[in-house]
């Protein structure tokens, strides 16, 4: 007897454990700004070919389906759901939420572009708009010292009243970049999504134009995380990693009779 099922089963384990992984990372950022769930992708492994469906059996018969023996699952990647989330008000004139498609644009310290959602912006001590690390969003709009009454519209124009003035004075406009394949942006971390090369190239716009999003300020988009949804995954999961617990359980005793009996 071979230990061949003992290593399926280990497969079904190791797949379940990294599901556990995506599932658990979902629920924990429940709460996070613009944050899209992860979904989990498996498929098989090879399959060892013993006999050929249409192989000669006897004479002129032939096998009908053949026997193939699988050799267990693997993970294949996360896929990001990139559904709406919620949107909540919060009274903060620089926080922003993107009511459709697009991404914020964040300069990082190493010179790179990064995307997001979370619009939970505030300003520098120099008055630029920046996240919460500190990352200057792009284009780069910086707020005169004094300067009133900053709103921003749907299309992404920052206005404030400067000091002595009365009339309010544009600053700038916050654009959007949309991806042919936002699902291949690959997280970093910090609510930041950086190219790659399933993403494709970032297509940069004012917000209500070429299918990119409305911008409401004062409101924050929840995370699109239903955790009803996910506890259910989470005990199916639980219960598929007790299924290959117990095969193996079962194969070790079939293999300890085998040798007892020899």
């Amino acid at each position: 007897m071979t230990t061949a099922a003992l290593h399926v089963a280990r497969t079904g384990l190791d797949a379940q454990n990294s599901r556990m992984q995506v599932i658990a990372n979902n629920l924990a950022n429940v709460n996070t700004v613009g944050f899209k769930r992860d979904r989990a992708s498996f498929e098989t492994l090879a399959y060892q070919l013993v006999t050929s469906p249409g192989a000669l059996s006897s004479g002129d018969n032939r096998y009908a389906t053949g026997l193939n023996l699988g050799t267990g699952v693997k993970m294949t990647g996360t896929a990001r759901i990139d559904s709406q989330g919620a949107l909540s008000n919060t009274n903060n004139s620089l926080d922003l939420a993107i009511e459709g498609d697009g991404y914020f644009q964040v300069l990082l310290s190493d010179g790179r572009t990064a995307y997001t959602r979370a619009g939970d912006f505030s300003l520098s001590p120099e008055g630029t708009i920046v996240t919460a690390e500190g990352n200057v969003v792009q284009p780069q709009i910086e707020v005169p010292d004094g300067a009133t009454g900053i709103t921003i519209g749907q299309d992404g124009t920052v206005s404030a009243t400067l000091a002595g003035k009365t009339d309010s004075t544009q600053l700038g406009q916050i654009e959007l970049a949309r991806f042919v394949n936002p699902a291949g942006l690959q997280a970093m971390g910090n609510n930041l999504l950086v190219e790659s090369a399933a993403s494709g190239t970032p297509q940069v716009g004012t917000a209500m134009s070429d299918g990119r999003g409305t911008i409401r300020a004062g409101m924050l988009e929840s995370s699109n995380v239903n955790v009803v949804e996910e506890l259910v995954d989470m005990i199916e999961t639980q219960r598929a990693y007790e299924v290959n617990s117990k095969m193996i359980q079962a194969t070790d005793e079939m293999l300890r009779n085998a040798t007892q009996q020899m």
